[in-house]
């Protein structure tokens, strides 16, 4: 059977998208999706550890969102919107512009006040992003001029940056947070520890699939753009650990499950890392994941087609028709589900 991205669509009211996150973090609803059973569960974040058991192992990525949003100009006075999505060379990245049709390879872009510029405009990528080189070190022009970045269907200002990142992000490196994590606190992770729960992390740096749609009529035609991953030895060891003693692998978002999927199909015990174009759809295999705590995704977008090869596209479409009716938050600053 052909799979097909309208197969991925769905209807969700305007109002269902979280504009602002909940306080405190882990005060967010949680879904539980029994893919045994088809059973689903509606609780608070909070309560997660009453679904989890001691010996299990969740792997969270620490990837931490750059404050990559950079508003530049032209000498002649046009304005200019940059999100960085990763660097190619340390001067040379590549971004997403807006408007990228009146750029001209070479542009020179100056930001702030500033008279002279910081950047010059390269060529284009094979993805339909620019390259940017940069004429001072990033890091000071990211310090002095750069925002953290929202996902474009979240309207309302951030009061605090902070709160775009999770409570354990500590390698920056990311466009967008890996929000799975966003409803973690330190006191429910200290809890989840007492009762034998365990953490460790991979770093992916989330990139420029966060941003674009599922064009492809079939799904298989899809093209994933690469991401790069880290799985530490420390990881691989704590995730044999727990294989040894029964307990589950959970991963904290996809940006987890392709990190440990693309380790695992390395084939080896120690860590890895690599760059990814792992693409997980309906009708794959699982190697290293038991369970996953997500957020709700978008329509037509390959997050919702991991989640659907992860239980069913049936058990998942009739949990966000539920979530839906019971007026669930979705996306990034919404509520979460734990498939089991």
């Amino acid at each position: 059977m052909t799979l097909r991205t309208a197969d991925f669509n769905y209807f969700l009211p305007q109002q269902l998208i979280a504009q602002t996150p909940v306080e405190p973090r882990d005060s967010s609803r949680l879904l539980v999706i029994h893919r045994d059973t088809g059973a689903l569960d509606h609780r608070t974040f909070r309560e997660i550890g009453d679904h989890l058991r001691p010996g299990d192992l969740l792997i969270a990525n620490d990837s931490r969102v750059l404050p990559g949003r950079l508003f530049a100009r032209k000498p002649t006075g046009g304005r200019v919107e940059l999100l960085l999505l990763r660097a190619l060379e340390p001067d040379v990245w590549e971004a997403l512009a807006r408007p990228a049709n009146r750029l001209r390879d070479g542009q020179p872009l100056l930001f702030g006040d500033e008279t002279v510029p910081g950047a010059a405009v390269g060529g284009r990528t094979d993805s339909g992003a620019v390259t940017v080189r940069f004429l001072r070190p990033v890091s000071e022009l990211l310090a002095r001029h750069g925002q953290v970045p929202l996902p474009p269907y979240i309207k309302a200002p951030l009061a605090d940056p902070e709160r775009y990142q999770t409570v354990y992000s500590r390698i920056a490196g990311s466009a967008a947070a890996p929000t799975a994590g966003l409803h973690f606190t330190p006191s429910l992770m200290d809890a989840l520890a007492a009762q034998g729960v365990r953490f460790a992390f991979v770093t992916l740096h989330v990139g420029l699939d966060t941003f674009r749609p599922v064009q492809a009529e079939r799904v298989i035609d899809h093209e994933m753009h690469s991401e790069f991953v880290l799985v530490p030895d420390e990881t691989a060891a704590a995730i044999a650990d727990a294989r040894r003693s029964g307990g589950r692998i959970v991963a904290v978002g996809t940006t987890a499950v392709r990190s440990l999927e693309s380790w695992a199909a390395q084939g080896q015990d120690s860590g890895w890392s690599g760059w990814t174009r792992l693409f997980i759809y309906p009708g794959y295999t699982f190697r290293a994941v038991d369970a996953l705590i997500t957020n709700f995704h978008l329509p037509r977008s390959t997050l919702l087609m991991l989640v659907s090869a992860f239980a069913t596209p049936e058990l998942i479409k009739r949990a966000y028709d539920e979530a839906i009716a019971r007026e669930y938050r979705f996306f990034s600053f919404g509520d979460a589900t734990l498939i089991l």
